[in-house]
């Protein structure tokens, strides 16, 4: 029996002439934490929505928690849609425990759950506050907890840190692990590769409706090389020649002003088992004399850069509004 909590085999959506969905396949393994990253207007959104049937697949088929339908499956679900909105007159635990109701759970329990929820992530204090009395962070914050107040299997969170100040993004991140830890299968969207770099086990890179990468953050930066830089006033080539150097990038740098002797950076690539200390130890044995010695390791912003490039800049033509059920 499969572990998959949602499988997508080449779904594609297409308003009129735009191609909005390419053709994506993907299998999500249950517990995981799994990031749709991508620019503005890569398709994140529509694949979303149409896992959640809240409109459907020009082509394709998918399964998810198995059933062919979200629909069968609604109250095991948590959604947070990437458009925030809230009843303003109600308060913090009144909005939580009306979500939670709306999926099944029992008044009593609901009212309770929402109090700890508050208590829980930073709101405690505000649970009587009616929302428009909220601030912005606050009230996304509400409809987050508001969405996942049923103690769904998988949630479905659509640009959640949009709009967060740093504190309450960590407070998310921390909700996201929490969540994680219980078993639960947490699914968010964001153009912010940190985010993902600290919360991901996989991710789907998508641009422009196709799939670019599938896989965990490991393998995605193993992609890359790794970079030493080094700045010194000695020739290297004696360095340049070892096995465990790939390539050799010469940087000049301008004149010091204080008459020191002129130097020149570096970026050396190293294969994915070298150990930078290697080349330190071979610095010292060589006589190369370093003012600078600094290894850096590929993040996930580099891997977005190197794949998908200066395609991101290109203008996504709009596509028409959709209405959800």
């Amino acid at each position: 029996m499969s572990d998959s909590v949602l499988q997508l085999s080449e779904v594609s959506k297409r308003f009129a002439n735009f191609q909005a969905v390419d053709n994506i396949s993907l299998s999500i393994p249950k517990g995981s934490i799994y990031g749709f990253l991508g620019p503005n207007g890569a398709g994140k959104t529509t694949t979303i929505r149409m896992i959640l049937e809240i409109i459907k697949p020009s082509s394709g088929s998918i399964s998810i928690l198995g059933h062919p339908s979200a629909l069968q499956v609604r109250h095991r679900i948590g959604y947070l849609p990437e458009e925030k909105g809230l009843y303003k007159k109600m308060k913090a635990w009144a909005i939580i425990q009306y979500f939670a109701m709306l999926k099944g759970v029992e008044k009593k329990v609901a009212k309770q759950r929402a109090f700890e929820l508050l208590e829980r992530y930073g709101l405690g204090e505000f649970a009587e506050r009616k929302v428009e009395a909220l601030s912005k962070g606050m009230g996304q914050k509400v409809q987050v907890l508001a969405s996942v107040a049923h103690d769904p299997e998988l949630v479905i969170l659509d640009e959640p840190f949009s709009g967060l100040d740093p504190v309450n993004q960590v407070v998310l991140e921390d909700l996201i692990h929490d969540m994680s830890a219980r078993g639960q299968t947490v699914i968010f969207s964001t153009h912010v590769m940190q985010h993902a770099e600290r919360l991901c086990d996989h991710f789907l890179l998508i641009n422009h409706g196709k799939k670019i990468f599938d896989g965990t953050v490991h393998s995605a930066k193993a992609s890359l090389p790794r970079r030493i830089i080094i700045e010194t006033s000695d020739a290297i080539d004696s360095l340049r020649n070892q096995a465990l150097i790939l390539d050799a990038v010469e940087q000049t740098l301008p004149a010091n002003a204080t008459g020191a002797q002129p130097t020149t950076q570096w970026q050396l690539e190293i294969g994915e088992h070298t150990d930078p200390q290697q080349i330190l130890q071979q610095c010292f044995e060589l006589g190369i004399k370093l003012r600078r010695f600094e290894f850096t390791e590929p993040t996930l912003h580099d891997v977005f850069v190197h794949l998908v490039g200066n395609n991101s800049d290109s203008p996504q033509p709009s596509q028409p509004e959709e209405i959800s059920a």
